[in-house]
Formats: structure tokens, C-alpha cells, sequence
């Protein structure tokens, strides 16, 4: 059915975006995992470690592609040939804001859709600032992260001082 684009900043990727993007792959003949570089947000990791910890966590899976990429969305999407933007929804506020976003985006470019994905149920409590605050304080967040992400988490706040950086 063609190609999608699934953006977002990915810091970290986590279990319920790799939930979205393989589910994604079902509707779309190719999904883009695209990491956006800069976002208007405190990011843990640069964009190169977020795009090589996305990677890694997606290689096993058909269909999924990862990139990096800079400014519009819209822009990006129309760039690599997609028809639609997914988007994963977890609780209320996310379909307010993807509302809003999706209108704004489609303002900008009629022609690429905006698709959302309800997250599983088992993910529904992920979200990647939720992981960093876990792993930050040294909680377990393996059963939140694939292990290569939370090798990463791991390797990064053993490695701050006691007052976190």
C-alpha cells in the first residue's frame, strides 16, 4: 500500500514505538522510522546514537527502515515518497495534540495522510521520558526497552556523577 513515515524524536526508542512501527508495517508496504534531530526538548542522547540504538532495536524486522532527518515532516515525508505519517496514540492528551498536528500537517501538505495507531495495551504506560526518569534514578526499565536500549541507559547514568550531570 505504500510507504509511511513514523517520526519522532526516539530518545529513547522503546517498546511501544517498535509496537507501532512493526504494526504499521501491516497497513504499509515500507515504514520509515524517522529520528528528528532537533527537537524542542532536553534530549538524552544526539541524534546519531538515537538513530543507531533505533537501528539496532528494529534490524530484525521486515519492512522498517530508520533514518534521521531535519525540518518540516510534511517536507520529510514527500522527500522519501510516503503517502501517510503514523503516529502512535497512548491517552487522551496524545489525540489532542496529534489532532492538532495532523491538521497543521495536512494545511501544509493535502496530499500526505495522517494515520494514528492505538498502543497496545501492554505499552500503553510507555513513554520515553518515563524511561529516562526510571533508568535516571536506577530503576529497571528493562521490560520497558529492547536490551540494546537498555544497555545504552544503563552505561550512560552509571557513567554521570552522583548529581546526575
Amino acid at each position: 500500500m505504500g510507504k509511511a513515515i513514523f517520526p519522532a524524536s526516539f530518545n529513547p526508542i522503546h517498546n511501544g514505538h517498535i509496537d507501532i512501527a512493526r504494526r504499521a508495517t501491516t497497513i504499509f508496504d515500507t515504514v520509515i522510522v524517522a529520528v528528528y534531530d532537533k527537537p524542542q526538548k532536553k534530549l538524552l542522547f544526539s541524534p546519531e546514537k538515537r538513530f543507531e540504538l533505533a537501528q539496532d532495536a528494529l534490524a530484525d524486522f521486515t519492512g522498517i527502515e530508520v533514518t534521521v532527518y531535519s525540518g518540516l515532516t510534511v517536507d520529510f515525508a514527500q522527500e522519501v515518497g510516503a503517502i501517510a505519517i503514523i503516529r502512535g496514540l497512548r491517552v487522551f492528551s496524545d489525540f489532542e495534540y496529534e489532532f492538532r498536528m495532523a491538521l497543521a500537517n495536512k494545511r501544509l501538505n493535502p496530499t500526505i495522510e495522517y494515520v494514528c495507531l492505538m498502543a497496545s495495551e501492554q505499552h500503553m504506560h510507555i513513554a520515553s521520558s518515563t524511561v529516562v526518569e526510571i533508568a535516571s534514578l536506577g530503576g529497571d526499565v528493562s521490560t520497558m526497552v529492547p536490551p540494546n536500549v537498555n544497555q545504552a541507559l544503563v552505561a550512560h547514568f552509571n557513567g554521570l556523577g552522583d548529581d546526575g550531570g
